[in-house]
């Protein structure tokens, strides 16, 4: 049914927005090495390392202790900014977490966005970022532990989102499980991932992880997929 939104052919499909934005991920990240970092302390034995890219783009809770804003040198303004809901996703924690970000982007995205073309791909794509930040804002309003203070980083919420995407527009594609000869129907692999995420999060198991980003991604890009179909909740 989504075939008519994709406006190249085959034989001359370039990836643009997979392409910029894997370019962009990764050189954000290499920028990030040779910045100098602070030290900050949240507690007695907790502290976290942060550089200037981290204390601006970042996405940081919207409201943090008293005193917080002091120890990053940010003066009397709030940290959280309103632009940190998009340039968030440029940060990552280690080259592990931009790895696998960036491998489920390329193997994902190409399709989404051949398939949808450029522009389509980019709506969705940032409308899925901007709605694993803002449920991430809210689950983090009120931190049940120290970790709540704690910047989110990352592509996660738009790579999952891309997920998403794939797992509706090629439900019965088949997946091999990583480091497993085993492979599962797309659609099955979602619906495991929205549980495991779901589970996670609600049992704030490894409480360093935004899984409610994860969860908000998904969410946002199945709201904006059923808005272009037409279908539920939107007539």
């Amino acid at each position: 049914m989504y075939q008519r939104y994709n406006s190249r052919a085959p034989n001359s499909f370039r990836p643009t927005v997979v392409k910029q934005l894997l370019m962009l991920n990764i050189g954000v990240f290499i920028i990030s090495i040779f910045l100098p970092v602070q030290i900050i302390s949240l507690s007695p034995g907790y502290a976290i390392q942060v550089n200037m890219l981290d204390s601006w783009f970042a996405l940081w809770p919207i409201s943090l202790p008293e005193g917080f804003s002091r120890f990053l040198g940010n003066g009397e303004l709030p940290f959280f900014q309103i632009w940190q809901i998009v340039t968030y996703s440029f940060l990552h924690g280690g080259d592990a977490h931009l790895f696998f970000n960036m491998v489920a982007l390329l193997m994902f995205g190409v399709q989404i966005e051949q398939l949808w073309g450029a522009k389509r791909f980019a709506v969705y794509y940032f409308t899925c970022v901007i709605g694993a930040a803002l449920v991430q804002l809210i689950a983090v309003g009120i931190p049940d532990s120290i970790g709540g203070y704690v910047p989110t980083v990352g592509a996660s919420g738009g790579v999952f989102g891309v997920l998403l995407a794939f797992g509706m527009m090629f439900p019965n594609q088949r997946l091999f499980l990583l480091f497993t000869p085993i492979f599962v129907k797309a659609k099955w692999v979602v619906i495991g991932y929205g549980l495991l995420e779901l589970t996670l999060g609600v049992t704030n198991t490894q409480s360093m992880v935004a899984h409610f980003a994860h969860l908000g991604g998904m969410l946002f890009g199945f709201l904006l997929i059923q808005y272009w179909r037409g279908r539920f909740p939107f007539r």
